[in-house]
């Protein structure tokens, strides 16, 4: 576990990055960097013993940023529906770089990836390895996020190698909990009757893992940093059909799910990774995949919708 620490989290009012700075703030002095152009989103972070500094990374400006922080724990990224390369390079690969240069004499740095970065493969339940080839698949929610990614990947890559900077690179795999993710979506349409939109013609496969195991193991991914960069599937250690997510929240809320189909050329057509490595640094995951998503359904009907996305 980490303590005592000056970490930097970026991201702060994503899906991913808040649950996880509240973990760290536990025992760690924690800084948030985002725009915090959402009303109450600054006080959301304070709410959690996060200082706040506002800053938009993709322009470079981090103001008076402290630049002493043991730790750098990248989440923040640009996932925008238009065909803009340019924002989205600028946004999520040269961002990176410009950070891990502010944040040089850290200890480590942990640089949130995705699943989206692999080849499709024609089995859609091809579970990606680190090994896999590298390609430009199309996310459905955002057609340059794909190979903006890959371009953070590189980026990050050089930069631990110039800097000296130990660093740790971290696909994620249909991560999820009560602040979102693709899961929660999809329990979010079940509950309101709405269509759940899959990829055709399906299955659907992933690796889904809960913000508690992504809290939990950010020590032991800091821990695996090095130069040159680890690459490693942030994953959870089952493989699960959304087909299958979507029928447990029919079941648990006594409705018909509406599983609807459409078709993305170019897409993944399954995107379930292997975690052998990971799990190798970090040990199993904690929390198994049913009793998380219902959780998470519960927690989510319990309080005002987040605004979800597609699929």
């Amino acid at each position: 576990m980490l303590s005592d620490r000056r970490i930097l989290v970026t991201g702060l009012t994503g899906q991913i990055g808040h649950p996880i700075a509240e973990f760290l703030a536990r025992d760690n002095e924690v800084w948030g960097v985002a725009r915090y152009s959402a009303e109450g989103s600054r006080e959301r972070a304070e709410a959690i013993d996060v200082r706040p500094h506002v800053a938009d990374l993709a322009d470079g400006d981090l103001g008076d940023l402290p630049d002493d922080f043991t730790h750098l724990v990248h989440f923040a990224a640009w996932q925008g529906r238009d065909l803009d390369h340019d924002r989205a390079i600028r946004a999520n690969a040269e961002a990176t770089g410009l950070l891990m240069a502010h944040c040089r004499n850290a200890e480590a740095a942990l640089i949130a990836s995705t699943n989206s970065v692999y080849r499709a493969h024609e089995d859609p339940w091809h579970p990606y390895v680190e090994t896999d080839p590298l390609g430009d698949p199309t996310a459905p929610h955002s057609p340059t996020y794909g190979i903006s990614k890959v371009s953070q990947e590189a980026v990050a890559r050089t930069m631990a190698r110039v800097l000296d900077l130990p660093t740790t690179i971290a696909r994620i795999n249909a991560s999820y909990g009560p602040n979102g993710g693709l899961p929660a979506y999809h329990g979010d349409w079940v509950a309101a009757g709405e269509p759940v939109w899959l990829r055709g013609p399906g299955p659907n496969p992933y690796s889904p893992i809960h913000e508690d195991d992504l809290a939990a193991q950010v020590a032991p991914l800091l821990d695996a940093a090095a130069t040159p960069a680890t690459v490693v599937n942030w994953c959870g250690d089952e493989v699960v059909a959304a087909e299958d997510w979507v029928a447990l929240f029919g079941e648990h809320l006594g409705v018909e799910p509406r599983p609807t189909y459409y078709d993305l050329p170019g897409s993944q057509p399954g995107s379930a990774a292997d975690p052998t490595k990971r799990r190798s640094l970090t040990g199993p995951c904690t929390v198994d995949w049913r009793e998380g998503m219902l959780a998470t359904l519960d927690a989510r009907r319990d309080r005002d919708p987040i605004p979800s996305r597609p699929s």
